[in-house]
């Protein structure tokens, strides 16, 4: 018997695929070894795979005794490494073997070696290192496997330039690909001023997904089609996703779940949330979270309580982020008491120190609640410095409850810590300029221009009939606009017969009563609102994601044209849900 024998090779490499202990192995790597079969290729990488599955260090051990390894071999033992279920020991090894390689003056690195690696890169240099090594030895011709591989990679590190500049440069890209890049999409979102167009982005990639008819949605792309969804409020487009998971039979699982619950929550549809966590087969704490959150950013601070004890009940430990949005349900409408409780139990009931965002949620929950003195107290006596998030809302509280004192304290540690942030400066000015202190917007305003930051133009983004429309404040440049005007011009002066008083306090500059009036009413929100009146049908809702915080002008004004022209308005702030009925509102003017 030997290496040559097709019969005996098979029979021996049947036996070594079936091996399920390190003994076993060892005995067909006894009978390899004196058939011969060890000096071929492909019948080492098996053995080489399949030891590495049992016991990474003996596969190690059997590569070493390999005179002149491969790159094929190579190859395998660096994936292995990477794909072992102690990757973060062994991505130091796949590096190893990587540098033998370039040692190596026999063999060069191949299009295989390269996308194991780029899963492994623990940072953007060394990403960007392999990257020139690519270059350097694959040239311009590198395959698919290796673009997508670098795509991840860019994705991952948020470069989404690149990422898309990639994917577009992949001749037929697979459904694994399209995958890559709208999950790209659906994790790359480093800002909220991102977060609108990269959700565009991505609805506008699965729409060219679908002119492919070989390629077919599956889990993975469907939860990036329904997270960009909840992200822009775009409800026709989501309920599709969820018609396609029952179509055809997807499995309802965690993942595809949990997307659906925040994607009805965040489209202003917290009944069908409710129902898609309700008929779930199994709830993880990821659905738990999702639903507790979807209950605070719409008001119910008591049914999140309750969702919360429940998930206690059913022995789910909550984790940081289930404590987050729990004491946020309680932050959005005045829990004070049972969000401390929540605070003070992460440390009696579980054991656990309180982070940075529990800090963070009990000085917004104590801010809100108009006892901002109280917050700083909390904030200066945290275990941990703070951050600029915290001081932020403390700036935040400070300016609503007209706290001048604490807003300038809490600036001064934001301008430390986050210099050209614009949303810092435009609180304090917007402070001063509630108290008429003009002279006091025109300095801060001067410091924004000597360190060239711009002041984030509020944006509002409406769905009539399936389509997604966005506006800016004073827009004039959709094709309606000639309409959306005039309907401006008629609410003006309907909301003038129900008693309304612009409140001008509103409108952060220093001119007169009456262009403040004017300025109100080119709000992206208003002019949303009429482009909706005009273009969609008179019973449906009108849902508007905005960008920014709502005015209480425009807060007052909504609540009026509900009632004015019989309809449900729902306003989703940077902040909660607004959901506007007969001339209510659901947050009860506390937001």
């Amino acid at each position: 018997m030997n290496s040559s024998n097709p019969i005996f090779n098979h029979i021996t490499l049947n036996f070594l695929s079936k091996c399920q202990t390190l003994s076993s192995l060892k005995q067909v790597h006894a009978q390899m070894v004196t058939t011969g079969l060890t000096h071929h290729t492909y019948p080492l990488s098996k053995l080489l795979y399949l030891s590495s599955t049992l016991a990474l260090s003996h596969a190690l051990t059997i590569f070493n005794q390999i005179p002149n390894p491969t790159i094929f071999l190579y190859n395998t033992l660096i994936s292995s490494a990477i794909s072992s279920t102690n990757r973060k020991c062994e991505t130091h090894l796949a590096f190893s073997l990587y540098e033998r390689v370039l040692w190596d003056k026999t063999i060069r690195p191949n299009s295989h070696t390269y996308p194991s690696l780029f899963k492994a890169c623990g940072s953007h240099l060394h990403g960007l290192a392999l990257h020139a090594h690519v270059l350097k030895f694959l040239g311009l011709a590198y395959d698919d496997f290796v673009q997508t591989s670098l795509l991840n990679f860019y994705a991952k590190y948020g470069n989404l330039g690149v990422a898309r500049y990639l994917f577009d440069k992949v001749r037929n890209p697979d459904l694994a690909t399209w995958n890559s890049m709208l999950s790209a999409y659906g994790s790359g979102v480093t800002s909220e001023e991102e977060d609108t167009s990269i959700s565009m982005e991505a609805l506008c990639l699965f729409t060219e997904m679908q002119k492919n008819p070989l390629v077919k949605p599956n889990e993975v792309t469907l939860v990036a089609l329904v997270s960009a969804c909840a992200n822009l409020g775009a409800l026709c487009q989501g309920i599709w996703a969820h018609v396609y998971v029952l179509k055809y039979n997807i499995k309802l699982n965690y993942y595809m779940g949990t997307a659906l619950i925040d994607m009805y929550s965040k489209c202003g549809c917290l009944d069908l949330a409710y129902q898609v966590f309700d008929e779930l087969p199994e709830r993880d704490i990821l659905c738990y979270n999702a639903m507790i959150g979807g209950f605070g950013i719409h008001g119910y601070g008591h049914k999140a309580l309750q969702l919360f004890e429940k998930m206690k009940f059913q022995r789910l430990v909550p984790d940081d982020v289930t404590f987050v949005v729990t004491m946020c349900a309680c932050s959005h409408v005045g829990l004070v008491d049972e969000g401390c409780k929540v605070f003070e139990s992460i440390n009696e009931d579980y054991g656990k120190e309180p982070k940075l965002e529990h800090y963070g949620c009990l000085i917004d929950l104590l801010g809100r609640a108009g006892r901002v003195q109280e917050a700083e107290e909390k904030l200066k006596g945290m275990p941990m410095k703070p951050n600029a998030i915290l001081w932020r809302s403390l700036l935040g509280a400070a300016r609503v409850h007209g706290n001048l004192q604490v807003g300038e304290i809490a600036l001064k540690h934001l301008l430390e810590l986050e210099p050209e942030t614009s949303g810092n400066y435009v609180l304090l000015s917007n402070m001063y300029a509630s108290i008429n202190r003009w002279e006091d917007v025109k300095r801060v305003r001067k410091l924004m221009k000597d360190h060239g930051i711009n002041k984030m133009p509020g944006s509002s983004l409406v769905e009539v009939n399936g389509a997604m429309h966005q506006f800016l404040i004073g827009d004039k440049t959709h094709p309606w606009s000639k309409r959306i005007y005039s309907k401006l011009e008629e609410i003006g002066k309907r909301l003038q017969q129900y008693g309304h008083k612009p409140r001008t306090k509103e409108v952060l500059f220093d001119i007169d009563e009456e262009e403040k009036e004017d300025a109100l009413t080119y709000h992206s929100e208003r002019l949303a609102i009429a482009f909706a009146l005009v273009a969609s049908d008179s019973t449906a809702p009108i849902r508007i994601i905005k960008n920014l915080r709502v005015c209480s002008d425009c807060h007052e004004s909504t609540k009026l044209i509900s009632m004015i022209y019989g309809r449900d308005i729902i306003v989703r702030d940077r902040i909660r849900f607004h959901h506007f009925k007969n001339g209510t509102c659901s947050c009860r003017d506390y937001w």
